[in-house]
């Protein structure tokens, strides 16, 4: 195979790309649409009860059940996040749950981090992809790869001896940054709350990795810890609960190996219950989440914006009704 010529060799030429302010694109998704999060309707458990006992009535009341008994016996509860959670509008959602203690672990992947941090940055994200393409715009706004590239060093070198990590370093950029919606932002509530939070980047799948700040070492570094904290939460998930919702490969991939690392250091996960929540069923959150991992998996299809508002109100309304004060933050 012949060399690119060196004026066309992106190789050579990454640092030479142009970028666009974040502010000028026309992005699909904004704040005003996002879901609410209403207190526990009075009736809510009872309609809840009433859906049928068949396929994923069933199974949807059993994750309820699962969540519910995890939290009154101080077990741990965790989302998977893939990006197109945050996308229809339900960080908000994720937040509540985050801090009235029903979620004590957020996981994403790259592109959840940047939707997380132009959400919280401009109140606006997901680009139009098509119409971007063709005009080489696709993926260049400024603020974004730079600020992800950013999140990547803080993870891997935190200031203070703070807590390493791509997520953390990515939660303390938004809360510190005086973004205008830094309240919508997943990671920045978690690092606030104190809670786990990682991001799991595959480089060259984000668009961040094509801005001249992307560093490779820093990212996989920041990954790579992220991993870690990963297996020591997994490794703990005995009688807990772990949801993947909407992520088709890269966390279920994470979370399997997870799992691997946690059984070869001797750990006992016959108890632990596995969801995973999607539009359609793809292979490897079917095998990695539900049908390989040890204990109970779970699988329900339906639109994240009405399934988990759905799963949200039914949970609390059966906390509250069990006496469940959480652990409000």
């Amino acid at each position: 195979m012949s060399p690119l010529d060196p004026e066309l060799d992106p190789f050579q030429r990454m640092e030479e790309v142009s970028t666009y302010p974040l502010a000028s694109r026309r992005s699909l998704v904004g704040v005003e649409d996002f879901c609410a999060v209403p207190e526990p309707v009075e009736g809510f458990e009872g309609f809840f009860d009433s859906l049928p006992d068949i396929y994923a009535g069933t199974w949807l009341k059993e994750l309820v059940e699962r969540i519910v008994a995890a939290r009154l016996a101080d077990r741990p509860v965790a989302v998977a996040l893939g990006a197109h959670v945050l996308k229809v509008g339900l960080a908000p959602l994720v937040i509540d749950l985050m801090r009235r203690g029903v979620i004590d672990h957020v996981a994403t992947n790259g592109a959840g981090a940047i939707h997380d941090f132009e959400i919280a940055t401009c109140g606006r994200t997901s680009e139009d992809v098509a119409e971007q393409l063709p005009r080489g715009e696709f993926g260049f706004a400024e603020e974004t790869g730079a600020a992800l590239a950013r999140a990547a060093e803080l993870g891997c070198r935190p200031p203070g001896g703070a807590e390493a990590g791509f997520g953390r370093g990515l939660g303390r950029l938004v809360a510190e940054s005086g973004a205008p919606h830094a309240d919508l932002s997943v990671c920045a509530e978690a690092f606030r709350l104190g809670i786990g939070v990682t991001v799991h980047a595959c480089i060259g799948s984000d668009i961040v990795h094509m801005h001249p700040a992307a560093d490779g070492a820093a990212i996989g570094e920041a990954s790579m810890i992220d991993f870690r904290h990963l297996c020591r939460y997994v490794s703990d998930l005995d009688g807990g609960v772990w949801i993947n919702v909407g992520c088709a490969v890269v966390l279920p991939e994470a979370f399997l190996k997870a799992v691997s690392v946690a059984i070869n250091l001797g750990t006992d996960l016959s108890n632990m219950t596995t969801a995973n929540l999607d539009m359609l069923r793809q292979y490897r959150a079917e095998t990695n989440v539900v049908q390989r991992p040890p204990g109970r998996g779970l699988s329900i299809l339906g639109q994240h914006e009405i399934l988990l508002p759905l799963l949200r109100m039914a949970v609390l309304s059966k906390l509250a009704s069990a006496g469940w004060e959480g652990a409000a933050r």
